[in-house]
């Protein structure tokens, strides 16, 4: 009979309570910036959340938008309704505060596929 190898935590290898933790946080936040109406975050996106083990912090990850001084300076009014909908809808002893951070590593990517896709439509 075969058996799952688990960490002391209790969790299949490979996929951690702070795994889980991070995609719930994530599918509720961006969730909520679905419903709200702010010019600002129009063209936001979240690209992830990154929790530290203590639950001292959650650092939100986005992309997109107008200037990215104004995307944060929106999620950061926002805090406290996306804090409540996080402990509203997750069953966590404590929300961790929200740290908002523009994903510098989606943007990157961008830059290189605008690259290569002006090198290939410049070989036709």
């Amino acid at each position: 009979m075969a058996r799952s190898r688990q960490r002391s935590g209790g969790a299949p290898r490979g996929f951690d309570r702070s795994d889980r933790l991070n995609e719930l946080l994530a599918r509720i936040l961006a969730e909520e910036l679905e419903r709200i109406d702010d010019v600002r975050l129009d063209l936001v996106t979240l690209t992830g959340v990154e929790t530290d083990r203590t639950l001292s912090q959650a650092k939100v990850y986005v992309t997109g938008g107008a200037v990215d001084e104004d995307v944060i300076e929106a999620l950061e009014e926002l805090r406290p309704r996306l804090q409540r909908a996080i402990g509203d809808q997750a069953r966590l002893r404590r929300t961790p505060p929200l740290v908002f951070q523009i994903d510098e590593a989606a943007r990157s990517a961008e830059r290189i596929e605008d690259i290569l896709r002006g090198l290939r439509d410049g070989d036709g």
